[in-house]
């Protein structure tokens, strides 16, 4: 869950602790063409256990960057989409994910060399 406001040092801080971890910007970034029901997501994020999704997305939606929307169906529907901070959101981690695209070769070349001693 998110630090209280007091304890953020700056504006990077209050940033990394909404997208901090491995599966929040990808969550932001699957959400960032439209609603998606819970399986869908799934399926964009390749890799994540259903139990960190829901967890998550309930941090993502606690922060005030994903709305849930829950349908009283039968069976129940339930739908995720960003929120207006959501969206300006992603659109900050735009050029982040450009960077990533940019440089992912060399990333992964300096990852796979071995340590000087």
């Amino acid at each position: 869950m998110a630090k209280a406001k007091s304890a953020y040092s700056c504006g990077l801080d209050a940033a990394v602790d909404v997208v901090g971890g491995k599966w929040k910007p990808l969550i932001l970034w699957a959400l960032h063409d439209g609603t998606h029901r819970f399986g869908e997501l799934k399926r964009h994020v390749g890799g994540v256990s259903e139990k960190m999704l829901i967890q998550q997305l309930r941090e993502l939606e606690a922060d005030g960057v994903v709305h849930r929307e829950v349908y009283r169906e039968v069976p129940p529907r339930v739908e995720y989409s960003l929120t207006e901070l959501g969206e300006a959101l992603n659109t900050a981690l735009l050029p982040l994910g450009v960077w990533g695209d940019t440089f992912m070769e060399q990333i992964i070349a300096n990852k796979t060399k071995e340590p000087s001693a």
